[in-house]
């Protein structure tokens, strides 16, 4: 996989639907291992159900393509990704590491981000709270 298939991967704009089952299927090995901050899947068809779920609980999500690195078997890609859910925008920048397998489909992926702030940070009332917790024990 080069950087031009990683930054088509990485990208989706407001309105525009995301990757069919047969797309996911050319690009993932039948043995993907998925894990993220909220979750961890094996196989293709849970990694699907995942990238299926997300689409349906938004009203619409995008995915924007930053710095992308290969280095033989693994590639590293940084993203921002936006969600809209019930009239409330929530921004995620994170970076994803893959590796492929010998066939050059991706076998595991792992994305990294903070799930807490851009999560609670917009919501009233409990944003001030995850802003105030931040700051003291993060900060």
């Amino acid at each position: 996989m080069n950087t031009d298939q990683l930054r088509a991967l990485f990208s989706k704009p407001y309105g525009a639907r995301g990757p069919s089952e047969a797309e996911w299927r050319e690009l993932y090995a039948d043995d993907v291992h998925f894990s993220d901050p909220t979750q961890e899947r094996q196989g293709i068809a849970a990694y699907i159900a995942a990238q299926e779920g997300l689409l349906r609980r938004c009203d619409d999500t995008y995915l924007t393509a930053g710095a992308i690195a290969i280095a033989g078997d693994a590639a590293f890609v940084e993203w921002e990704m936006g969600l809209k859910i019930k009239g409330i925008e929530f921004v995620y920048p994170g970076a994803t590491r893959l590796l492929f397998n010998d066939q050059g489909k991706i076998c595991d992926h792992r994305d990294y981000f903070d799930f807490v702030g851009p999560t609670f940070g917009p919501v009233p009332l409990l944003g001030g709270f995850v802003r105030w917790f931040y700051k003291r024990f993060v900060g």
